[in-house]
């Protein structure tokens, strides 16, 4: 018999090391690492080709029976979920503290439990007298959601084994939760595995769809090994800053709906209201043009968003470093387009600062924005602004062509809707949209032109 190895795994990223150290070699935290021992391994090699349970196979055509979703009540819960709760489904749900997780999920079993599915929320932050204020406050306290306060997995399963399967079972937060089949505390990387991966049997074999609230890191990634993220079947963000009262909820994984589909909520005193039309909320509402100004129609999965982007250029007069901030926006690209205008278009911004902005608190990671963040850029260094009522979208690669990009259509539809005019994108990317007027452009010296050669 082999003697058991030590090993440390972090915490906060699940890397592996066979020696205690206070700093984590890979993701730099302090005082992550705690012991995990190995099972007892057997130097005899067994033979795994007998003594199992044969497999049934079943044809790739064989028919099945689509599962049934079940509405949260909450339509955008729903849309960010690809339709709804499958039953036997498992979602981990992860945001920065305070953000409103709780709420958002004490929200949606209240809503279940009224139409009148059997709801378990389980809360191991939370003693039940907290939540039910909570739930107070929202005015949902004649809600008949079953209400508990534990941390000992056993417990949680012993009780949902001798009742009758519930329909969705919220679980507030993994970290919290405890295996007596494993040691170690609970929030560890082992305990975390352990706890997971029995209550996501459980829903798999009870139908029952299982909520994990997660802990997440400085950086917004979840807290805890990653094998949980690959464990569940849908992976869900709840992005916002506090001091903004909207709540933007994506879908990161799932694998019974597309990815990249949104929510938007805003945080009221009564709790999360949901917001029908998210376009209106990140457009500034000015009706004079202002330079540096561009309006970008970004699209979240199926959903288009209209967004105002904002650069603003500053001369500088010493020979300091000029200095680039970016918000909401990636800091690489922008500097990757501050190249393209100055060697391709001869703008000159090396003696400026460049600071750019995504108005309302919003993030983008859709390429198409490059054409809008150009134009916004273009019109703060001539102090022009842009044409009133025009719409901005288009890739630009690296020789200054601009490159069309998916979902024109989309695109101009949401912005003829909120009563915009004129879309400037790819000369290829035209598609004919009533009440909009389709500008062509191939290069980003056309933009130049239109921009700085009006007076």
């Amino acid at each position: 018999m082999a003697k058991p190895k030590r090993r440390y795994v972090c915490a906060a990223c699940g890397s592996v090391s066979f020696r205690w150290q206070g700093q984590c070699a890979d993701c730099g935290e302090w005082n992550t690492l705690s012991e995990e021992t190995p099972a007892t391994t057997f130097s005899t090699k067994h033979d795994l080709s007998s003594g199992g349970r044969p497999l049934a196979f079943e044809a790739l055509d064989a028919k099945g029976q689509m599962p049934v979703r079940r509405s949260t009540g909450l339509p955008e819960f729903d849309r960010a979920l690809g339709g709804g709760l499958v039953p036997g489904s498992a979602i981990l749900m992860g945001g920065d503290p305070g953000i409103g997780k709780s709420t958002l999920l004490l929200q949606a079993a209240a809503k279940i439990a009224q139409s009148g599915g059997n709801v378990v929320y389980v809360s191991g932050e939370e003693a039940t007298g907290q939540v039910r204020l909570r739930a107070e406050r929202l005015g949902l306290a004649g809600a008949p959601v079953l209400l508990a306060s534990a941390t000992s997995v056993r417990d949680i399963l012993t009780t949902l084994g001798g009742m009758d399967a519930p329909a969705l079972v919220v679980i507030d937060s993994i970290q919290t939760m405890h295996s007596d089949m494993i040691e170690g505390a609970p929030g560890t990387v082992s305990q975390v595995r352990a706890s997971a991966f029995e209550l996501i049997r459980f829903a798999k074999e009870a139908g029952s769809a299982l909520v994990l609230v997660g802990h997440v890191t400085k950086d917004g990634s979840i807290a805890g090994p990653r094998v949980l993220e690959h464990m569940v079947d849908v992976v869900m963000a709840f992005e916002g800053e506090r001091s903004h009262q909207y709540r933007i909820l994506r879908s990161i994984k799932n694998r019974f709906g597309p990815v990249d589909e949104i929510g938007v909520f805003a945080m009221a005193g009564a709790g999360l209201e949901e917001v029908g039309n998210p376009s209106a909320l990140f457009l500034s509402g000015h009706e004079d043009a202002v330079p540096g100004s561009a309006v970008f129609p970004a699209m979240e999965g199926t959903r288009p968003v209209l967004v105002e982007i904002q650069a603003l250029i500053v001369r500088l007069q010493s020979g300091a470093t000029p200095r680039r901030a970016v918000v909401g926006w990636d800091s690489g690209r922008l500097a990757m387009l501050l190249a393209v205008l100055e060697a391709r278009c001869g703008l000159n911004f090396s003696s400026a600062e460049v600071y750019l902005n995504v108005a309302g608190g919003y993030r983008l990671s859709d390429p198409a924005a490059d054409l809008a963040v150009a134009a916004a850029l273009v019109s703060a260094l001539s102090d022009k602004p842009l044409p009133n009522g025009h719409v901005w979208f288009g890739e630009v690669s690296l020789a200054g062509e601009v490159r069309p990009v998916a979902h024109s259509g989309l695109r101009q539809r949401e912005a003829a809707k909120l009563g915009f005019k004129a879309a400037v994108m790819a000369s290829d990317n035209g598609q004919s949209v009533p009440d909009m007027r389709q500008h062509a452009v191939s290069h980003l010296r056309q933009i130049v032109d239109r921009v700085v050669g009006e007076e």
